[in-house]
């Protein structure tokens, strides 16, 4: 018996927590959504970029999606975090 198993050809997109997420900012377009919350402002803006750079296939082509960082304090908490929305391509 062969340890291969033949499905066909692999999906066009990963079903990955970026695939998720820029589905579900493609389907609310122009809404601004917290779409990580990571340990430092550093990590946010490098999260930011990636998102609107494309350096993803999922948020491909690249500047179809904004995202910037920030840090946001409520009740003393200091939190650091992503927004992002689609706007689409200009074409």
């Amino acid at each position: 018996m062969s340890s291969v198993e033949f499905v066909g050809p692999p999906p066009k997109q990963r079903n990955t927590k970026h695939a998720r997420i820029a589905g579900e900012l493609r389907a609310h377009p122009n809404v601004w959504g917290v779409v990580r919350k990571p340990n430092s402002i550093t990590r946010a803006a490098s999260a930011a970029q990636a998102i609107r750079n494309a350096r993803l296939n999922a948020y491909a082509p690249a500047g179809s999606f904004e995202a910037v960082a920030r840090t946001v304090t409520e009740g003393g908490a200091v939190e650091y975090r992503v927004y992002a929305r689609y706007i689409g391509t200009s074409k």
